[in-house]
C-alpha cells in the first residue's frame, strides 16, 4: 500500500506534488519520491523517510516543470532498507520513462524472468515495481516500432500489459515529451481516481482527499482496467484497456487504510465505517449485555467512526480513553516483543479518571497480530478498569495479503487457526467480539450511491482476502504465498521497521 500522484500543468508543479504526498502521508512512511519533466529532461529526489524530512528547500529548488509524479513508499517486496528501491524508477528507453505504483504483482517472479531471457531487459533490484516499468518500456517499445507515439500506441501498450501482469497495481507514469500515464489493474483492487482545478490542472492519486485538499474538484473514479493518457497540454484521453474488467476494490481501505474524508469508487469511506458501527452493534448484544458495559471506548483513531455509530445504537457514553502521541514516530512492528511493547505505551497514554472501576468496551478497527490489543488491553486494567471487553469493526484477519498490504504470514496472524475464545484467551480481555464477514460486506457496500432508476452497483465484490481466503485473481495457491512471503521486505534487525502496517494507525 503506497500514495500516489501524477500532474499535468501550465505552471511549475513540484509543490503541488509535495502537498499531494502530504495529504497520503498516511499511506506510506517509509520513503518519498517526486520526478518533474522541463521540455525532455527528467529531474528526480527520492529517499528513505517522510515527506517533510525527504523534502528540502534545496531539493524543491531542484524539480522544476510543469509535468511530474510522486510517491509515499510502503514496502510489500524487496528490501525496506533500500534507498535503491524507493519510488519512482526509471529507465531510458524507449523514450525515457518514470514510473510509481501502488500495489502488488503476484507473478513478480515469472516476469522478472521472462524479461531476462525473452524481452532482452534487466532489472537491478528485488522490486516487482521494477518490474513493472520494464514490462510497460517494451511494450511501448512494440506498439510504436516505426510509428510515433499517440494515444493509440500508449493504450495498445497497456493492453498487452493486462495481458501479462498479474496482482494489483494502480500507476502513473510519465514519458519524456510526451505526457502522463495512469491506469488500474482490471480487478480495481487498489484506488486512483482524477481531478481537475480552476487553472485546467488536471491531476490523478489515489485517494480523492489529494484533490479536495488542493482546490481540485473531484472528477471520477479511474474504472478497472482503464488507461488515462494526459498530454502535455493537459487533454485528457481514456480508453479501456482489459477485456473484461470487474470492480472489486480491497475492503481493508474502507476498513482501514484510506482517510476517512476520502471516497473510493463512490464510497464514503467516514460513512462506511459508520455502518461498520451499526452491524458491530448486533454482534456486541449477542455477546455482553448492553447494561454490563459502562463506556465506550475507540482505540485511535480510524476505529472512531464505528465506536461512535455502535455507542449511540446501543445508547452507551462515548469517551475518549486514550491520548496519542503525535510526535513519536511510526514506531510499531519492531524486532523484539519487548520493543513494540514499549512502542504502545510511548504512542498511546491511558486517562485513569475513564476506566477507573467501571466495564470498558474497547472498539478497534482490525486485530492482526494482537500484540498491540493485548497491551492496550493492560493498559485499560492498569487505568482501574473493572472489566474489559474488546471489539473489532472488521472480522479476523486469518489469511495473508498479497495485493499490497504487507500483512504478516499465517504464523503470526493471532486469528490463524485460533477459535474467538483461543484469541481472547491471548489478548486478555473478558469478551472479545468480531464483526461478521458477510456483515462487513453489506455494511461497505451500503455506503455506496444508488443510482437513479435502482441500476444494478458497478461492484462485483470486494477483495477481501485477509478475511475470506478469496483471492480474486485467481492466481493464488499455498506456493504463490510462500514464494512472495520469501519477498517481504527485508529489515536490519537492530532498527526499527516503521514502513510496514501497524496498529493502531498515524492518523
Amino acid at each position: 500500500m503506497c500514495g500516489i500522484v501524477g500532474v499535468v500543468s501550465n505552471a511549475p508543479v513540484n509543490q503541488l506534488l509535495y502537498d499531494a504526498l502530504l495529504l497520503l502521508q498516511h499511506r506510506g512512511q517509509d520513503a518519498a519520491g517526486i520526478v518533474t519533466l522541463l521540455e525532455r529532461k527528467f529531474f528526480m529526489h527520492k529517499a528513505k523517510g517522510m515527506v517533510k524530512d525527504v523534502f528540502r528547500t534545496r531539493n524543491m529548488r531542484a524539480l522544476p516543470g510543469n509535468v511530474g509524479l510522486g510517491q509515499v513508499r510502503y514496502p510489500t517486496a524487496g528490501n525496506a532498507y533500500s534507498e535503491e528501491e524507493a519510488q519512482p524508477f526509471y529507465v531510458n528507453a524507449p523514450f525515457g520513462i518514470v514510473l510509481v505504483h501502488n500495489g502488488n504483482l503476484t507473478n513478480a517472479h515469472a516476469l522478472r524472468a521472462e524479461l531476462f531471457s525473452t524481452d532482452h531487459r534487466h532489472t537491478n533490484t528485488e522490486s516487482d515495481s521494477e518490474v513493472l516499468l520494464n514490462v510497460l518500456a517494451h511494450e511501448l517499445e512494440r506498439s510504436t516500432r516505426g510509428v510515433p507515439l499517440h494515444a493509440e500506441e500508449v493504450f495498445a501498450a497497456v493492453k498487452s500489459m493486462h495481458k501479462r501482469l498479474r496482482g494489483s497495481y494502480a500507476v502513473v507514469s510519465m514519458i519524456s515529451g510526451h505526457g502522463l500515464l495512469a491506469f488500474r489493474d482490471p480487478y480495481g483492487i487498489r484506488p486512483l481516481c482524477l481531478g481537475r482545478n480552476a487553472e485546467g490542472t488536471v491531476m490523478v492519486a489515489s485517494e480523492s482527499v489529494a484533490l479536495e485538499g488542493l482546490g481540485f474538484k473531484f472528477e471520477r473514479d479511474i474504472a478497472p482496467g482503464e488507461a488515462l493518457f494526459i498530454d502535455l497540454q493537459g487533454q485528457v484521453h481514456a480508453h479501456q484497456c482489459a477485456e473484461a474488467p470487474t470492480l472489486n476494490p480491497c475492503i481493508f481501505e474502507f476498513v482501514y487504510l484510506a482517510r476517512p474524508d476520502s471516497t473510493m469508487d463512490g464510497i464514503s469511506v467516514y460513512q462506511a465505517r459508520l455502518n461498520l458501527g451499526e452491524t458491530l452493534a448486533k454482534r456486541v448484544v449477542s455477546t455482553v449485555p448492553p447494561s454490563d458495559i459502562d463506556v465506550i471506548i475507540p482505540i485511535p483513531e480510524s476505529s472512531r467512526p464505528s465506536a461512535t455509530q455502535l455507542a449511540h445504537l446501543l445508547g452507551i457514553p462515548y469517551r475518549e480513553g486514550f491520548v496519542k502521541n503525535r510526535y513519536v514516530g511510526r514506531t510499531f512492528i519492531m524486532p523484539g516483543q519487548g520493543e513494540r511493547k514499549k512502542s504502545v505505551r510511548q504512542k498511546l497514554n491511558a486517562i485513569p479518571s475513564e476506566f477507573k472501576g467501571r466495564n470498558v468496551l474497547l472498539v478497534d478497527d482490525s486485530i492482526v497480530r494482537g500484540t498491540t490489543s493485548r497491551e492496550i488491553v493492560q493498559m485499560a486494567r492498569d487505568a482501574g478498569a473493572r472489566k474489559v471487553y474488546l471489539a473489532s469493526a472488521a472480522p479476523p484477519v486469518r489469511y495473508p495479503n498479497v495485493y499490497g498490504i504487507d500483512m504478516p504470514t499465517k504464523g503470526e496472524l493471532v486469528a490463524h487457526d485460533r477459535t474467538i475464545e483461543e484469541i481472547r484467551a491471548l489478548i486478555g480481555c473478558d469478551a472479545l467480539i468480531y464483526q461478521d464477514v458477510d456483515a462487513m460486506k453489506r455494511a461497505v457496500m451500503k455506503a455506496a450511491p444508488v443510482p437513479a432508476g435502482g441500476v444494478p452497483s458497478k461492484f462485483a465484490g470486494f477483495e477481501a482476502s485477509c478475511f475470506d481466503g478469496v483471492y480474486v485473481t485467481g492466481d493464488i495457491d499455498t506456493e504463490a504465498i510462500n514464494r512472495m512471503n520469501g519477498n517481504r521486505p527485508r529489515v536490519e534487525e537492530t532498527e526499527e521497521d516503521a514502513s510496514r502496517l501497524a496498529l493502531p494507525n498515524i492518523r
